[in-house]
Formats: C-alpha cells, sequence, structure tokens
C-alpha cells in the first residue's frame, strides 16, 4: 500500500473518529449553543490523545510488550494512558458549563451529564482504539510473516532450480555415471528428493523436522559430491527428532552460507556443521573458514538476514541466534525451542 494510499484511510478514519460522536449523540452536549463551547475544547482534546495513544500502541507498546508476552505490563501501562486521556481534558478544562451550568431540560437518559456517564463514555471510545490498534498490528504482523515465508520459499525453488546448481549437480553426478560409480543413483535419489521437497513441502507453515534434517542431509552430501576432496567437512546430525515439526527451509540458509562463501579451489576449505536434538530443543553449529572474496559477497548476509526476521516471528523469546564474523572466518550457533 503506498504512503498517499495509507495516509488518506487514517485520515478519514479519524475524521470519522470525530464526527460520528457529534453527529449521533442523543444529548444537548452537542447543540449549536455549545459546538464551539467547553465541551467541544475538550472533546477534542481528549480525541487529540486518543490517537497519540493509538500511534503509541501501535509503535511502541504492542511491539515491545505484547507481542514479548509481557502481558501484565502492557495492560498497566494502557490503563495509565486510560487514566491521562480521561483525566487530562478535565484538567485542562475545569470550568466545563456540562458541571457548572444547570443541564437544559432537554429529555436525555437519568445518566447522562453525570461523571460515571463521561467515565463510560471514554472507557468505549479508548476500548474501541485499543482493539483497533491490535487488531492492526497483529494483521500487519501476520501478513509480513507471510510475506518472509513466500520470500523464503521463492529464493530457495530459485536457487535450487537454477541452471548453474543444476549443471554443477548433474554434470558430477554425470561423471560417476561415465566412472560407473555405485554412488550414482542415489545422488540422482538425493537431488530428486530435494526438488520436491522444496516444492511440495515448503509451502507449508511446519514441517515434520526429519524431513527438515533429510533435505539438509541430501544438500551436504550433494556439495561434498560436486567438491570432493577440495573441502575438509565435518557433518554431524546427534539425537532423535521424534515428532517434532519446524518452520521449513528456517536453517538451510545457514548450512548454504558457508558452501557458499567458504569454498574456493585456490585455498584450504573447512566447513563443519553440527545438529543436535535434547527432546524440544535443537541446536546448530555451523563453522566456516572464509576465502571467498568476490562481489557476491556483499550479498551474502541477505538470506541470513530474511532467516533472523523469520525466526523472530516464527519463534519469539524460543530462539538464540549467535551469529560471529571474523576476519578469518564466520561461525553460527543458533538454539531453537521447539515447543
Amino acid at each position: 500500500m503506498s504512503k498517499g494510499r495509507n495516509l488518506l484511510i487514517h485520515t478519514t478514519g479519524w475524521v470519522l473518529f470525530l464526527v460520528i460522536p457529534i453527529v449521533f449523540s442523543p444529548g444537548p452536549a452537542f447543540s449549536v449553543h455549545t459546538f464551539f463551547g467547553g465541551f467541544m475544547q475538550r472533546e477534542m482534546i481528549a480525541c487529540i490523545l486518543l490517537i497519540a495513544y493509538f500511534y503509541f500502541n501501535v509503535q511502541v507498546l504492542i511491539t515491545r510488550f505484547y507481542f514479548t508476552k509481557k502481558y501484565t505490563l502492557y495492560f498497566l501501562i494502557i490503563a495509565g494512558c486510560f487514566m491521562i486521556t480521561t483525566l487530562v481534558p478535565f484538567l485542562l478544562l475545569p470550568n466545563h458549563p456540562k458541571f457548572s451550568s444547570p443541564i437544559p431540560p432537554v429529555p436525555q437518559r437519568a445518566e447522562e451529564g453525570s461523571i460515571l456517564f463521561e467515565f463510560g463514555h471514554n472507557f468505549f471510545r479508548f476500548s474501541v482504539v485499543t482493539f483497533i490498534s491490535l487488531t492492526l498490528k497483529i494483521s500487519n504482523r501476520w501478513k509480513q510473516a507471510e510475506q518472509d515465508k513466500l520470500t523464503a520459499q521463492l529464493s530457495y525453488l530459485k536457487a535450487q532450480i537454477n541452471p548453474h546448481f543444476l549443471f554443477n549437480t548433474l554434470n558430477s553426478i554425470y561423471s560417476l555415471a561415465i566412472q560407473k560409480s555405485d554412488h550414482t543413483p542415489s545422488a540422482v535419489v538425493k537431488l530428486s528428493s530435494m526438488m520436491r521437497y522444496v516444492v511440495s513441502e515448503s509451502n507449508r507453515d511446519f514441517v515434520s523436522l526429519e524431513k527438515e534434517l533429510s533435505y539438509i542431509r541430501n544438500y551436504v552430501e550433494l556439495q561434498q559430491l560436486r567438491f570432493g576432496d577440495a573441502i575438509e567437512l565435518l557433518f554431524f546430525v546427534h539425537g532423535n527428532a521424534g515428532t517434532n515439526r519446524i518452520a521449513p527451509l528456517i536453517l538451510i540458509p545457514f548450512v548454504e552460507n558457508a558452501f557458499k562463501h567458504g569454498i574456493n579451489a585456490e585455498e584450504s576449505s573447512r566447513i563443519k556443521v553440527s545438529i543436535e536434538m535434547d527432546h524440544n530443543e535443537l541446536r546448530l553449529e555451523v563453522f566456516n573458514n572464509k576465502v571467498f572474496t568476490r562481489g557476491e559477497e556483499e550479498k551474502s548476509g541477505l538470506g541470513i538476514e530474511n532467516t533472523r526476521n523469520r525466526l523472530q516471528l516464527l519463534y519469539p523469546k524460543r530462539h538464540t541466534l549467535i551469529i560471529t564474523d571474523n576476519k578469518n572466518d564466520f561461525s553460527v550457533s543458533l538454539t531453537i525451542q521447539l515447543k
């Protein structure tokens, strides 16, 4: 959505928010006599405070407290905001004619004109603003998660089926076939399994952890097939995946990054990938020495940054990610609480 359209929607919404209560109010407070009087001034102050609260809630409170599950602190803060939006107009304009002058003899509900009625009126408006701000923020967060997921799916689908990847992998398989190697059938099966996983499984919210690990195994073994003795590779998987599930393609960016930027035919290449499962906890350790120095190195952080965002959205307060980027080596340590 463009900024202009977004601004128009917000402006229209706030105009309706200000006008509708005035147009449909049954009481005398909004008569021609008082429209530009003290009551309207206090209403405008209250509405300005509510607008400020709306954006404060959207930009700060929901992100820092609600999404991090600090619910008690969050509701205490919005309770304080409610008191501010309710009391400040009375403190700024204490001599409101509604309370300092006799109420005109116009038919109205018995409670109208009382402080209790004003409190209830303000509470209703505040609740509506709170509900709308929460709904919008949660909706935007969900859309962002879906967009990041789609971006990850498309990027890795492209990475796995691009001609360069297929050429190198198929060329390695062809070499094995020429040599009549016993590894040829398994290499074809691994590539086929990887393609099937990316196409059919990666569109799910969560997949079997065993399937994700199988994809990583196939990827590592195919890379080893391509580079052979050119790399010193250590690959370990310990523990039982059990019935655990995980977001698809959430681990492979760190493994792929090691092979993409840790292999050079002219230098010694060392890569270590270790995955451990302990009940519902998964630990991933990836290490590679730096040998890649060409222009694409500037893009190396994009996949990892996208994955960092996905982790924050999918596993808030349930993961720890430590990335160490030294001059000569690069390492990743990731821990995820799957349940």
